[in-house]
């Protein structure tokens, strides 16, 4: 499936803010993380300014100075190359201190998130002996010769209650939980959290647009998400409306054409197109004033030649001039 439209890792890196929120105040996000000049970066970089605290969450409890975390959106694969890349994105990182060794290797960690159990990736540990410790619910730490500490995060096997952010990721997110993640949106009333919230929750929307028709028959929760996140709910209304009338008017067109090749006619098969695409435009309610702005602006047509393809002075069967 196509996710061009859906911006999963900015609403990974703001889930990861709002699950971490208890701790931020020790805490630094980095998004992107330039590792040097080229374009390798590290998905997220989280650095405890107090390396000694612990991080409440459950996620951050295998945190230490540096905590390098990878992110899968749904349909990418955790596999094999992604942990080895992951791991050289560490040793980069720690060879990049400003002197020697002045970032421990035991001062940083490694996280894996994914949506579901990367169940290859697993066989592989098993397969070199490293042990898989199933530490909470949908939070596996890896265990043995490896260079850094290591978890895998499996969203949709953690606790919905207490990490509903990170669960919101996913094209299956259940109604329950995508509501008290709307519910707790309300609560929030720092400026960077709702934006935070704002960005987990358009991902969700888009990514379970058959919840959001849903909801949008719903009046209350329509409400609810209007006052939420007006700006994005009415833009992702004009993209999908956008979306329609240029299907509707591709087919309109195809519509016109058959019927101007029934006519036999160039003349029939051109003007077809047109009334194809004027009758799909006003199918979906489009005002006169736009349906005539778009055909002058689509068929190279004059304001006088559009309003007769609108008053049907104009037709496929109209004899030429």
């Amino acid at each position: 499936m196509n996710d061009t439209n859906i911006q999963w890792h900015p609403g990974f890196v703001a889930a990861m803010n709002l699950e971490l929120r208890e701790d931020r105040e020790n805490l630094t996000f980095c998004k992107e993380y330039n590792l040097n000049t080229k374009p390798l970066s590290i998905d997220l970089l989280i650095i405890q300014k107090d390396a000694a605290a612990t991080v409440s969450n459950e996620i951050g409890k295998i945190f230490r100075g540096h905590n390098i975390m990878e992110y899968k959106s749904p349909g990418d694969s955790l596999d094999i190359d992604v942990y080895y890349k992951t791991m050289a994105y560490a040793a980069l990182y720690k060879s990049g201190g400003e002197t020697a060794d002045s970032i421990p290797a035991n001062e940083i960690t490694i996280s894996l998130v994914r949506e579901a159990r990367p169940r290859k990736l697993f066989q592989y540990f098993r397969a070199q002996n490293y042990s898989i410790v199933n530490s909470y619910a949908g939070i596996y730490y890896i265990e043995g010769a490896i260079p850094f500490p290591a978890q895998v995060i499996v969203t949709q096997e953690l606790d919905s209650a207490a990490h509903g952010w990170l669960c919101a990721l996913s094209r299956n997110i259940k109604e329950p939980v995508a509501q008290r993640l709307l519910e707790l949106t309300k609560n929030l009333t720092e400026a960077g959290e709702r934006n935070f919230a704002d960005s987990v929750l358009t991902v969700m929307l888009k990514a379970n647009k058959q919840m959001f028709h849903k909801w949008k028959g719903a009046e209350n929760m329509f409400e609810i998400l209007m006052e939420l996140m007006e700006p994005q709910i009415e833009a992702m209304l004009k993209e999908e409306r956008e979306k329609a009338i240029a299907i509707g008017e591709q087919n309109g067109e195809q519509r016109g054409i058959h019927i101007g090749e029934q006519n036999g006619e160039l003349r029939g098969l051109y003007t077809g197109k047109i009334q194809g695409a004027i009758d799909t435009l006003r199918d979906f309610g489009l005002p006169e004033s736009d349906v005539k702005s778009r055909i002058i602006e689509k068929y190279h047509l004059s304001s006088s030649e559009a309003d007769d393809y609108l008053s049907g002075v104009i037709t496929s069967e109209s004899p030429f001039q």
